[in-house]
């Protein structure tokens, strides 16, 4: 009976035949012991012969698990009319979760995603290296922790910056390219526990991510914006993302994607993690303020039509409010009350509360007399009154009571404020 070629892992990159002694030098490529030795020592050689590096060492450590694998194969001894009775070649070249879930076969895989690692930094090809790495990791858990444990977000990482280096130096296309694969293959990895998400905010690798965020495709921006929602959410061990990052890279990256024509999708997540930034950062309200956030966030409430989304802008005007910046920030636009008020007895309950709550700081904690203007000429005072006759929470209402009574002497100066209006206002007097 005919054995079947070996498949190409199990041969040696110099002699090209069954490896029978593996073992692994300093750069991380496996070759057979008797080919290597007579590189090393019968040539004088001290260069890595598959990638060309130099070898920190000459040490030669064996590889007991494609060593058994090896073993394994042989001892099977698989006829090569029997492609179903053993890992053929071509299911070798298909991803993982395509193979049987044999012991054998997720070795075999294991193997092969860290040769593609240790080549992958040295390749020229690496935008085809990556989706490669990509379809073999996608769907499949083990290898993405595989994936992990065996260094690959720190080599992605550092080839994304290499590539983002390259792209910016001397605009070129295929490196950035390459760069948006990186992200792609990161987007893949749950990074739900505090030490994956800590390589991730490596500046190596948090850095392109940020700038993907910016200026990448439509597809590049949806895979770092899922990596920035990852971490997010995970945090870190002490519980702080922001304090590993530059804030201010990272509220730039999320208002100019708020600010473009994006997907619903890209919008929703960046105004989740805008949210998380401005909460968890001590100074991320007033970075957020010093780069644009408070017109960013009125502009988008304007025209916002979706509950999610002015609950959400709602929530952060509330936030960036509480301090004298955001408060000066808002009278200063002219459509914030307008678009406030908007969302008022229409889009949710919790909406008409957020937007209460962001009325009374701008008109009761510090007043100013353009916005107490604004809130007649754009009716947010008539529909303050109208929340009074309304089933609406105790402090909602509480605090509309009291934001009436307190502005209400200077509402009633304005002829064009409704004569029935006027005398409800007296009655609250």
């Amino acid at each position: 009976m005919e054995m079947e070629e070996p498949p190409h892992l199990f041969l040696c990159p110099i002699s090209m035949e069954l490896m029978d002694d593996p073992v692994t030098v300093s750069t991380g490529v496996t070759y057979d012991r008797r080919s290597i030795e007579q590189w090393i020592f019968g040539c004088g050689r001290a260069t890595c012969p598959a990638t060309m590096q130099p070898l920190a060492n000459i040490e030669l450590t064996p590889n007991h698990t494609l060593k058994r694998v090896i073993d394994s194969w042989l001892d099977r001894g698989s006829p090569s009319t029997s492609a179903s009775s053993s890992p053929s070649t071509s299911l070798l070249s298909s991803p993982a979760h395509d193979l049987a879930a044999t012991p054998l076969s997720r070795m075999l895989e294991a193997e092969r995603l860290r040769s593609a690692l240790v080549g992958l930094e040295e390749t020229p090809f690496k935008v085809t290296a990556l989706k490669n790495m990509r379809a073999r990791m996608r769907g499949d858990v083990a290898m993405q922790c595989e994936f992990v444990s065996s260094g690959g977000i720190q080599t992605v990482g550092r080839i994304m910056a290499q590539a983002l280096a390259e792209s910016g130096a001397g605009g070129d296309f295929s490196a950035f390219t390459a760069c948006e694969e990186a992200a792609a293959v990161l987007a893949l990895l749950p990074l739900a526990d505090a030490a994956s998400v800590g390589l991730v905010l490596a500046p190596d690798c948090i850095g392109p991510v940020m700038a993907l965020l910016q200026r990448g495709s439509a597809e590049a921006r949806l895979h770092a914006m899922d990596i920035v929602t990852k971490i997010s959410s995970a945090g870190t061990g002490d519980g702080d993302w922001t304090a590993c990052v530059e804030v201010d890279d990272v509220l730039k990256s999320l208002l100019e994607l708020l600010s473009d024509e994006v997907s619903t999708r890209l919008r929703s997540r960046a105004l989740d993690v805008l949210l998380d930034v401005i909460e968890r950062s001590r100074v991320g309200p007033a970075k957020a303020l010093e780069v644009g956030a408070m017109h960013v966030l009125v502009e988008l409430l304007a025209d916002a039509d979706g509950r999610r989304d002015a609950e959400r802008i709602l929530l952060l005007l509330k936030r960036l409010c509480k301090c004298p910046e955001g408060r000066l920030a808002f009278a200063e636009h002219d459509l914030s009350v307008a678009a406030v008020a908007k969302t008022m007895l229409r889009m949710s309950e919790l909406a008409t509360q957020l937007a209460v709550k962001v009325l009374w700081l701008v008109s009761v904690v510090a007043p100013s007399e353009k916005v107490l203007e604004d809130m007649v000429l754009t009716g947010a005072v008539a529909k303050l009154l109208g929340l009074l006759h309304v089933e609406t929470p105790p402090a909602t209402k509480q605090r509309t009571v009291r934001m009436v009574r307190i502005n209400g002497g200077y509402w009633r100066q304005y002829t064009c404020f409704p004569s029935d209006l006027r005398d409800y206002l007296r009655l609250l007097d």
